[in-house]
């Protein structure tokens, strides 16, 4: 008789204990495929599908238009922050909506009448070398110019306009909107300049295309095709609260063209919450409702009895979070992930783990375990395409990464995703600190994506449905590791050595 060699999910996750990734290892599969076989494509809601199972967390430090747009252009989904005005999340909509895959995002632009010094405080706050003058000083108006540092680094006068100093458009090379990416990048190449201004017929400016922008492209792994909507534009997804002025919010952002809404709240099994999904299922049957965040199994049912299109699981199990500490209340991520997978699974509704990936083994365990899109807040920050400026603290390259439920964050009306009403005492449930530089997303992805791919192919499922069809019939067996494991599981022994991701 063969003695049992390892648990399935259902005998592991029911002996009183709950679990983060690190404590969980799986066994290894039969392996007859190669890792690029494998298929991760996935819903991160009842009505959307990308192509990666990844989507960025809608925090101030992580998500605003720059984010979502190159989450989108890898095949995944960006969801923009609401710490910030209705008008504010509205035009970051717009941005993505807008956007072109493969021209700069967000791209400096200003009116004729402005100022060098006021050009200075936008370079020192972005890091631009240049900008586009247009008519009136947004993108969609004509084009009159375009300003770089060799235009402006002798001028003294820091009160002289744009205009004086500005390579009027009948000097330069332009693109044109109407003819594909690969067409504009070989006019840039050919021409030789630094800049190519794209434009429709009427000499209106649509995008800008920069050589180190086809540089950084041509010297990164292949992205592949972009996550678009029925409407062939950049998906994007955004969070709001369960206040009164959020229905209105919510209705200005599908007015915009958002994909699907997050309920932004640490804790969301609330009757809050369930009168907001009731309020959008009928007044916006059209868009996806993401409920969140829960831990159990209970929060979970009442969420999607509600009509919830997805769910956000994770309770205090983000690097920058508190609530376990400070409130006493969450679960460990895998558990959490498993339990709450089981009830979605009934209703045939993805769900989003939310927190606690830290690496591509993450990303595997959290979708093994019955999850369809992994959501990452402290991997994305500090990238080129993260909120917020670079500075240096200790002769490092850092920019600001802060939790939700700190009080930074809060300060700036965070607070109501913890239940909490202006003018009550304010209690942290996160905190502030800094970030390394990581460079763009557009490089970390694909290899987070193809360690993830090799981690399915040694688990022996060649696809996302694969692997949850081994969860559900015991197929995929696996053991809790002691801390003499992970401490072997991981680097050990040695006397020096630099770990490179990739």
């Amino acid at each position: 008789m063969t003695s049992m060699d390892g648990f399935s999910g259902a005998a592991l996750f029911s002996q009183g204990f709950c679990y983060t990734y690190d404590d969980v290892i799986f066994h290894p599969g039969f392996i007859d495929f190669a890792a690029d076989q494998v298929d991760l494509s996935t819903r991160v809601s009842r009505n959307i599908a990308i192509r990666t199972p990844l989507v960025s967390s809608p925090m101030d430090t992580v998500t605003e238009s720059e984010m979502a747009v190159a989450m989108a252009e890898v095949g995944g989904m960006g969801f923009l922050h609401y710490n910030m005005t209705t008008e504010s999340q509205v035009e970051h909509i717009k941005r993505v909506k807008s956007h072109k895959p493969g021209y700069v995002a967000n791209p400096a632009i200003m009116g004729p009448a402005s100022t060098l010094s006021e050009l200075d405080e936008l370079q020192t706050a972005r890091g631009f070398t240049s900008v586009c003058v247009t008519e009136n000083g947004v993108s969609g108006t004509t084009l009159l110019g375009l300003v770089t540092n060799r235009d402006v680094e002798f001028v003294r006068d820091r009160t002289t306009t744009l205009s004086e100093v500005m390579t009027a458009v009948g000097e330069l090379v332009l693109g044109s909107a109407d003819v594909p990416l690969q067409v504009n990048e070989s006019t840039l190449l050919e021409c030789k300049r630094g800049k190519l201004p794209i434009v429709d017929r009427n000499g209106c400016l649509t995008g800008l295309l920069t050589r180190a922008n086809v540089k950084d492209r041509l010297n990164r792994p292949a992205s592949g095709a972009p996550a678009l909507d029925t409407h062939g534009k950049l998906l994007c997804g955004a969070a709001i609260g369960t206040r009164d002025t959020d229905r209105v919010r919510a209705q200005q952002l599908f007015g915009a063209g958002v994909n699907a809404i997050i309920l932004d709240s640490s804790q969301g099994d609330s009757v809050y919450q369930l009168e907001m999904i009731k309020f959008l299922k009928n007044e916006l049957p059209q868009l996806d409702v993401i409920a969140g965040n829960v831990v159990t199994q209970q929060q979970a049912r009442r969420l999607l009895e509600a009509g919830a299109d997805g769910l956000r699981v994770g309770m205090g199990s983000g690097s920058i979070c508190t609530t376990q500490e400070v409130c006493a209340v969450g679960r460990g991520q895998a558990t959490a992930v498993y339990k709450v997978g089981q009830v979605a699974r009934e209703f045939d509704v993805p769900i989003i783990a939310d927190g606690g990936i830290q690496n591509s083994g993450h990303i595997v365990k959290a979708l093994a375990l019955g999850a369809h899109v992994a959501m990452c807040g402290s991997v994305f920050s500090g990238s080129t395409e993260a909120p917020g400026r670079y500075f240096y603290q200790d002769g490092i390259r850092v920019k600001k990464y802060r939790g939700m439920g700190s009080l930074d964050a809060m300060k700036q009306g965070s607070d109501s995703r913890y239940l909490s009403e202006s003018g009550h005492l304010k209690i942290a449930q996160g905190v502030s600190g800094t970030v390394r530089d990581k460079g763009s997303i557009k490089s970390m992805i694909p290899y987070l994506i193809h360690g993830a791919k090799q981690g399915f192919q040694d688990l022996g499922a060649d696809s996302l449905e694969k692997v949850h069809q081994m969860l559900a019939n015991g197929l995929m067996t696996m053991e809790v590791r002691t801390n003499a494991a992970q401490k072997e599981g991981g680097i050990h022994d040695m006397h020096s050595y630099t770990k490179v991701p990739w």
